[in-house]
């Protein structure tokens, strides 16, 4: 079965967490790592790619954390895995191979990948979100906001 990578899995985690448990403060990384149980060294470097590439805006200093660069409707899962399928996009592809591999397989795979990437654009993080609310996921962001006056 094909599965994707374990980078894109980790960044849209971190993205929907960021999303669901978002309160009036940004979320900080340790409380992703936390919930998410996504090993720090990955985090990292998913948020500053996701940051660099306008999905998040990390806010500094100690209460800092990151927030949504955008509204959640706005953000597909997609753009997220774009981001990070960006960097390893960049490494060469190799071309050598027997000619059904390069006239056949790869003109497949390259269109199965055309049509899940088409079917992760249809899909926000707003979608995700409603589906985590649906399963009964407790958001503690929405926790923390109080609105008593």
């Amino acid at each position: 079965m094909f599965r994707l990578p374990k980078k894109a899995l980790f960044a849209i985690e971190a993205v929907l967490d960021i999303a669901y448990h978002a309160g009036a403060e940004p979320v900080q990384s340790r409380e992703i790592t936390r919930r998410q149980d996504i090993p720090r060294r990955y985090l990292e470097q998913a948020l500053q790619q996701l940051t660099r590439d306008g999905i998040l805006v990390g806010v500094r200093g100690p209460r800092g954390g990151y927030r949504l660069a955008r509204e959640r409707r706005r953000i597909s899962i997609g753009d997220i895995v774009r981001v990070v399928q960006g960097v390893e996009a960049a490494e060469p592809d190799d071309m050598d191979g027997s000619e059904l591999g390069i006239k056949v397989v790869r003109p497949l795979w390259g269109e199965l990948q055309e049509t899940l990437m088409a079917r992760l654009d249809e899909l926000s993080i707003d979608d995700l979100c409603d589906q985590a609310d649906k399963a009964g996921v407790i958001s503690e962001g929405r926790k923390a906001l109080d609105f008593t006056i």
